[in-house]
């Protein structure tokens, strides 16, 4: 083989490395070390180093400070946005106006993504006092109630792996910090339909959220409505209502059909 042919195979095999490294992080295993994920991809640890530190330059993995594990990064989110955002984009974007419009508060649009919630769309609220000037990207799921209407309609069996050590941080006093917390909290989510957050994330905020579902019946998203808890307290409920009949039309424009009768 000439050396051209030699430089593209090796290319060809870096390329394939990555590609592999990339679909190694799920949704069950959100997160990996370099000798797990060598031993897994059956290549060499120095090997698997480089093909990690190139794509976390590249913005596609991002590297936990404290543990040194890897995870899927901002920009793969931004592929996926691609991908199937845009279906969830112009099935979401009119009905989110209207809610953000009749609650006068600041809506949003989140996927889950291990423990995490990544949001992908926000309405801010016209209101003077908003909320969320630095809000960021990610946030935990269990003490958000997007994160929380996300895990209470996924299959338990997904939920049940994301718990197993799952050291949940107090955020603020009203945080739910214990696994028997979280699984009654979404129990209780999956009778009412909606998710709460009560300064739980940060005093003084309220939100709701509810579950989309697309055509299959899976659970793709969270629609949610968040204030400062001085207006949104004391029009909870009808916030809620609100925000379940929006996450249904959603539902709906996405192809999907309860069997539960009309929303």
């Amino acid at each position: 083989m000439n050396r051209d042919g030699v430089a593209r195979t090796a290319t060809l095999g870096s390329v394939a490395n990555a590609a592999r490294a990339l679909k190694s992080f799920t949704n069950l295993e959100p997160e990996w070390g370099v000798s797990d994920l060598a031993r897994r991809l059956g290549v060499a640890k120095s090997t698997t180093h480089r093909v990690l530190a190139t794509l976390t330059d590249e913005g596609l993995l991002e590297q936990n400070a404290d543990s040194g594990r890897y995870r899927l990064g901002l920009a793969v989110f931004d592929l996926a946005a691609a991908v199937q955002s845009l279906d969830l984009h112009e099935a979401a974007m009119a009905a989110m106006t209207d809610l953000r419009n009749r609650t006068g508060e600041t809506v949003q649009l989140a996927v889950l993504d291990g423990r995490e919630v990544v949001y992908v769309e926000r309405l801010d609220s016209p209101n003077l006092l908003r909320l969320f000037r630095d809000l960021g990207r990610r946030n935990s799921a269990h003490s958000s109630a997007s994160g929380k209407a996300l895990l209470a309609f996924s299959p338990p069996e997904a939920v049940d792996r994301l718990l197993r050590s799952w050291k949940l941080r107090a955020r603020t006093p009203h945080t739910i910090t214990t696994v028997t917390a979280l699984r009654a909290e979404l129990s209780h989510v999956r009778e009412r339909g909606y998710a709460c957050n009560r300064n739980e994330y940060e005093i003084g905020v309220v939100s709701v959220a509810a579950p989309i579902h697309d055509a299959s019946g899976t659970t793709v998203a969270a629609v949610s409505v968040a204030g400062p808890s001085s207006r949104l307290d004391p029009i909870e409920l009808q916030v809620a209502q609100a925000t379940m009949e929006t996450a249904a039309l959603i539902s709906r424009r996405l192809g999907f059909r309860s069997t539960r009768g009309a929303t």
